[in-house]
């Protein structure tokens, strides 16, 4: 079942609300004592239902969880619509860019929200195993960035990590840079690919990809890297990568 419920991020956008979306396994009500995992998503609208998605597909994450019933918990919060500040909120670094020229990015203050006030409400309102070994974060895009922001920003929190098609082109330099420089325990899970169709979508996009791929295997991470046959940038493609990545994830 999926729930719906109104979020504001003041840090980031002030008060106008934005949609939460949590998934609770059909049986979560069956077994008042069990307690569950948690995954953590960005573009929330676009997870679950083609009638919320942007563009009129979604990941189709809740009839791919019913069918496996799968024992996971799903948060995933929708983006800011306004603008650009899509792009903004869900970069860790600031960058230029041909059309906006300078862009700050947000995502530090994205994520310090996310784990100082999203998690501790998730945590205390419903039953999840709250520790780093039961705690993902999962994102296309943008948000797959993000997703690799925060597995090894964050990894005190985050054990394991799907990054699907993330926008490395944003900073090719600051990517490299920020996976140097973390300090992530060897027991960090990380799925991470890109599709065929799409790798040169951005310059430098493959080398920063097998650039950032050698940092993570040199820190011990347990990586699963691909290169999807015939991947494009977009939620059909992401929603047939769902068992892999989850397989790969332990889940």
């Amino acid at each position: 079942m999926v729930y719906k419920w109104n979020v504001t991020i003041p840090t980031l956008s002030g008060q106008p609300p934005r949609r939460g979306y949590i998934y609770l396994p059909d049986y979560y009500d069956d077994d008042p004592t069990r307690r569950f995992p948690v995954m953590y998503m960005f573009d929330g609208h676009n997870v679950f239902f083609d009638s919320d998605a942007t563009y009129g597909k979604s990941w189709g994450m809740n009839s791919y969880m019913s069918w496996t019933r799968t024992p996971l918990i799903i948060v995933a919060i929708e983006c800011n619509h306004n603008g650009d500040e899509r792009l903004f909120e869900y970069s860790p670094f600031d960058f230029e860019n041909s059309t906006l020229g300078k862009v700050r990015g947000k995502g530090k203050l994205y994520m310090d929200w996310m784990v100082n006030t999203l998690k501790p409400e998730i945590d205390a309102k419903y039953r999840t195993m709250p520790d780093r070994e039961h705690t993902l974060i999962c994102g296309s895009s943008m948000g797959g960035l993000m997703a690799l922001y925060g597995a090894t920003q964050y990894n005190h929190v985050f054990q394991r990590a799907a990054c699907l098609s993330p926008s490395l082109w944003v900073s090719p330099v600051g990517v490299v840079e920020m996976v140097a420089r973390a300090d992530i325990k060897n027991d960090t899970c990380i799925y991470m690919d890109y599709g065929s169709a799409e790798i040169f979508n951005h310059a430098a996009s493959a080398e920063t990809l097998i650039s950032t791929a050698h940092l993570l295997l040199t820190k011990r991470v347990n990586l699963a890297f691909r290169i999807v046959p015939g991947g494009t940038h977009s939620e059909a493609s992401w929603e047939q990568q769902i068992p892999i990545f989850m397989d790969c994830l332990g889940i």
